[in-house]
């Protein structure tokens, strides 16, 4: 009888398991954020922000951009509006809005700002932040 009752104890622990994993799995495919169609799609999320072009004249050039990339690299590359080099810190700016500063050539560079303050982190590693204001500017 002892053994019985071990087996059925074992059989409900086993059985409550299994309904415990089935409802945590039901529960992590709704989302009610997201349409199922018969496919599974990803949410994306719609990042907008401001980004300025200062020339070595000081001329301004301002988009409005609008993106689901995470992060100000990612965004400006998409949009055509920067272009550069991979180095050992990450991309290397050279190109902006099609204007390029060389610092062989003129001792010119492209400074990345972030929200007014010179950035601490490069335009690929940047995170995009909604309302933010990204700057290049050249500079010598």
């Amino acid at each position: 009888m002892k053994h019985f009752k071990n087996r059925a104890l074992s059989f409900v622990l086993c059985m409550v398991l299994i309904v415990a994993m089935a409802l945590s799995m039901t529960a992590c495919g709704n989302d009610s954020n997201t349409q199922n169609d018969g496919q599974d799609q990803v949410q994306t999320v719609e990042t907008k922000f401001t980004f300025v072009v200062v020339d070595g004249e000081g001329n301004e050039t301002s988009f409005d951009i609008t993106t689901d990339k995470a992060t100000v690299g990612e965004a400006l590359l998409e949009e055509g509006l920067i272009a550069g080099e991979d180095g050992q810190y990450g991309l290397y700016v050279t190109e902006v809005n099609g204007i390029t500063a060389d610092y062989n050539v003129d001792q010119t560079y492209w400074a990345f700002y972030v929200d007014g303050e010179y950035a601490s982190t490069g335009v690929d590693t940047t995170e995009a932040v909604d309302g933010s204001t990204y700057m290049f500017k050249v500079e010598k």
